[in-house]
């Protein structure tokens, strides 16, 4: 059985932590414990987690405190997301987690540097705050949310800096999914190296 072993003075402030299964993007459907980070500055004004912007009043919690939870649930992915997980060194608790065999993703908007090890990185670049140039490479999904027609434009300037092996997904904005659907399934005949992604956790109403 692995131990758990880690800098257990390390601490990340932790909106919420949960099992659920995945519900976005090339993983949709596999069980996944995740970890949402608090603080983000990036400003999306249709987020659904707002109440994680704030940089304090979440609980900080310790990287051996979220090891022993995430160890509580036999899934084998651990998402990190946030808020903006990236704000922070994330290298203890992917060390950490990896320590238990536990597979790492992020979902990040790209804004600042990644730290940390990563099985998965997934990229959803904002038009509210550019991304760093250091993303693009590493980034194994690329992720769009299609609020507005022009985010078709958007998507394609992103597409043309990742790496040619990355996964490509549009995915609807939530509050207007009835409108976009049909353009994104549109467009997706039309440039069909792009994949649909939908919340699928939100139809299933789950966290």
């Amino acid at each position: 059985m692995n131990t758990i072993t880690s800098s257990a003075v390390y601490t990340l402030p932790i909106m919420e932590h949960f099992a659920t299964l995945q519900g976005e993007g090339f993983h949709a459907g596999k069980p996944a414990y995740f970890i949402r980070t608090g603080g983000c500055d990036v400003g999306c004004h249709w987020c659904d987690v707002k109440e994680s912007w704030p940089g304090d009043g979440h609980v900080p919690m310790n990287v051996n405190e979220l090891q022993e939870e995430a160890q509580q649930h036999d899934m084998d992915i651990v998402v990190v997301t946030g808020g903006e997980p990236t704000m922070y060194d994330l290298e203890p608790l992917t060390a950490g987690l990896r320590s238990l065999g536990k597979r790492t993703h992020i979902e990040t908007s790209g804004v600042y540097p990644l730290t940390g090890t990563w099985d998965w990185i997934t990229f959803s670049p904002k038009k509210f705050k550019a991304p760093t140039e250091g993303v693009y490479k590493k980034a194994h999904e690329l992720k769009v949310v299609v609020s507005h027609p022009s985010d078709f434009e958007f998507a394609e300037v992103h597409a043309a800096k990742v790496d040619p092996s990355c996964k490509l997904y549009l995915q609807p904005e939530w509050s207007k999914r009835e409108r976009m659907m049909p353009l994104i399934v549109a467009y997706i005949k039309q440039h069909p190296q792009w994949r649909m992604s939908l919340q699928t956790h939100k139809y299933l109403n789950i966290p």
